[in-house]
């Protein structure tokens, strides 16, 4: 059937990181916002006005998802509540596309995963590092072999005051800092040195700021009786094995006595490279070369997110980005969480799990 002169017509639940996202897909000449969905009525209509055309507007995902003007859903809620919307849009025969990180366990996101590729629907994940151009230079050239043998790397985000406490979720158990932002690295990292088979991690976690009432965003105070309900980590770091033999070393900071920083650093037997800013390292004739690279502006990440997605839709392209990989990146992300409550190392037999 061709796709010729049609759109994917999307709904957009939360208006949060929902913007971004519904914007893309609004810009895209095959893709179309029809209805917006949040517990707000007020930030469903601030948004609204930026789309060209009337939307709908729910507050019950399960009444949204019952909607036959909709193909598709994107989920942009705080954790807790990524696997029971996604699950009504897949029960719905929706298409869906989830923002980072997949769950708030490893079990909701392997629930949702069967759910998904048993439908059959296009499932994806919204992964703006990922989809950004500097990340997908990268991974380009790992797939060129312009590194050599990819044996390690190291990726990290790094917050001097920043955690985000405008909704409970974030700080709640299932929340925490290396959900939120380590995820961006840990997925980031793992896909530039071509997704290889996690075995093993070890790591630490905590919660030395928030808890306290520091370190929330642009070093603002919250209510007391916010900061006292504080049960996720606001720390993480740890160490990745993977089957190839490659090492990962892993850290997040919602909060921190260091300097603001994303970064991916990669070691190669050829050469290596870091993402922020874009620079290359090799050996030529006995003499070291830090190359800077500038590749032309193209779409954005969330332009680059949102055109994959109707092309997967429309076009059935193979999804490069499916629920299945949130999944992996999740099991790694628990596994780091496991290691620093148990305080030893975690295997990761997957062949069990998936």
């Amino acid at each position: 059937m061709s796709s010729a002169g049609k759109k994917v017509r999307a709904a957009i639940v939360g208006m949060g990181i929902g913007k971004p996202n519904g914007r893309a897909i609004q810009s895209n000449p095959r893709g179309e916002i029809v209805a917006l969905c949040d517990l707000d009525e007020n930030r469903m209509k601030g948004f609204a006005k930026e789309l060209p055309g009337e939307v709908k507007f729910y507050t019950d995902y399960k009444k949204m998802c019952k909607d036959t003007d909709i193909d598709a859903v994107f989920v942009g809620t705080p954790n807790q509540w990524h696997v029971p919307i996604a699950l009504e849009a897949v029960k719905n025969d929706k298409h869906v596309m989830v923002t980072k990180p997949l769950a708030d366990s490893e079990q909701a996101a392997a629930k949702l995963v069967a759910a998904a590729e048993a439908a059959g629907v296009v499932n994806m994940m919204s992964l703006s590092t990922r989809f950004s151009g500097n990340c997908r230079y990268l991974g380009g050239l790992a797939r060129d072999e312009y590194f050599g043998e990819l044996y390690y790397a190291r990726a990290r985000s790094i917050r001097r005051s920043g955690i985000p406490a405008w909704n409970l979720g974030f700080i709640k158990k299932g929340g925490g800092a290396f959900r939120d932002m380590g995820v961006h690295a840990l997925d980031a990292v793992w896909w530039i040195m071509g997704m290889p088979e996690p075995v093993s991690a070890v790591g630490v976690a905590g919660a030395k700021f928030g808890p306290r009432g520091l370190g929330y965003w642009d070093y603002s105070t919250p209510p007391k009786e916010t900061y006292q309900q504080y049960a996720a980590d606001d720390y993480a770091g740890g160490f990745i094995r993977f089957e190839n033999g490659i090492g990962l070393q892993i850290e997040s900071f919602w909060a921190s006595h260091q300097p603001e920083e994303f970064q991916i650093e990669l070691f190669g037997t050829e050469a290596g490279g870091k993402l922020n800013p874009l620079t290359l390292y090799t050996t030529k004739h006995g003499a070291a070369q830090n190359l800077s690279v500038n590749p032309p502006k193209g779409p954005s990440a969330w332009d680059n997110v949102a055109g994959h997605f109707i092309d997967c839709i429309l076009d059935g392209v193979e999804c490069q980005a499916p629920l299945r990989h949130g999944l992996i990146v999740q099991q790694m992300m628990e596994a780091v969480l496991k290691s620093a409550e148990r305080g030893r190392e975690v295997r990761l037999d997957r062949k069990k799990k998936v």
